[in-house]
């Protein structure tokens, strides 16, 4: 009964010693854009190293992102929207932190035999209204739309910059920028969309848009309408210490002129113009 007693009351000291470490751990969760997922798996993996951190990096979308950081379920959602556009989503309870800008490339399998269109053309293909690349100067192919899950912080950037609230038609959905590379890629006559980060890949054709080339100088002043803010999200209501540290890490000029560059992102301070959060593009001040 006596060493009972002893055992108990052991037990009893350690609780709140055992839930301090738990609080206390020198550890991360990210889930969120798969857009943004290679910067922050790089950006963990060296901020980890230095720091003695274990960052933990997944995909899922935006959607999840949001839907997960706003549940503390994580401790950073990251997200290729602003989160007032997420529908379901309580913008309050969230802090934003803009890390970065993606480009989003419009690829297709290299069997299309076109390089170039117009924005109507990408509309009106998007739209199921051109359903054969002969129809815009290619070969006479059958065009197969794949499209990002309705989830995607990608697919909302692209349909509002692009469609601008015409519908598109049915085709293939795939859940991460990675699956569309590989389905694209593979299938003939195939088109989609996607950061600029997986655009280059073997049997893919990045577009041009009225000769207007997907590259980073070209978002950087907007001549390449399609491309968004990349968000890392914390809840307001968490132990956001250690989150926030790894974010201002991705703010440092550090990174801001070596990961993001070498992964095809665009750094905040490059931009000279902005976005707002229906898609309206201003000039900044100085530009």
């Amino acid at each position: 009964m006596k060493k009972t007693k002893i055992a108990l009351l052991l037990i009893l000291l350690l609780v709140p010693f055992l839930g301090a470490c738990s609080h206390n751990k020198n550890q991360l969760t990210i889930v969120g854009s798969t857009a943004l997922q290679p910067l922050a798996e790089e950006a963990g993996y060296q901020y980890g190293i230095k720091h003695n951190v274990t960052i933990n990096v997944q995909g899922g979308g935006t959607g999840t992102g949001l839907s997960q950081v706003s549940e503390k379920a994580v401790n950073i959602g990251n997200s290729d929207l602003f989160a007032q556009q997420k529908q379901g989503i309580d913008s309050k309870k969230l802090l934003d932190y803009k890390v970065a800008v993606v480009g989003i490339a419009v690829i297709t399998n290299s069997t299309s035999g076109v390089k170039n269109v117009t924005m109507d053309q990408l509309r009106n293909i998007f739209a199921g209204k051109i359903t054969n690349w002969k129809q815009v100067g290619g070969k006479d192919l059958p065009i197969v739309l794949i499209h990002r899950s309705k989830g995607s912080g990608t697919r909302f950037t692209f349909e509002q910059d692009v469609m601008h609230g015409q519908p598109v038609a049915g085709g293939q959905e795939q859940d991460s920028n990675g699956s569309v590379q590989k389905i694209v890629a593979a299938t003939p006559g195939a088109i989609s969309y996607l950061a600029f980060a997986y655009a280059n890949k073997k049997n893919l054709v990045k577009l041009e848009i009225d000769g207007v080339k997907p590259t980073k100088a070209n978002v950087t002043n907007n001549n390449w309408k399609i491309w968004s803010y990349e968000h890392m999200y914390l809840n307001k209501k968490a132990n956001n210490q250690l989150a926030k540290k790894f974010i201002n890490y991705i703010e440092s000029p550090k990174i801001q002129t070596s990961i993001i560059e070498e992964l095809g992102y665009i750094s905040i301070h490059q931009m000279k113009v902005s976005k707002d959060i229906n898609g309206k593009v201003h000039q900044l001040k100085g530009e």
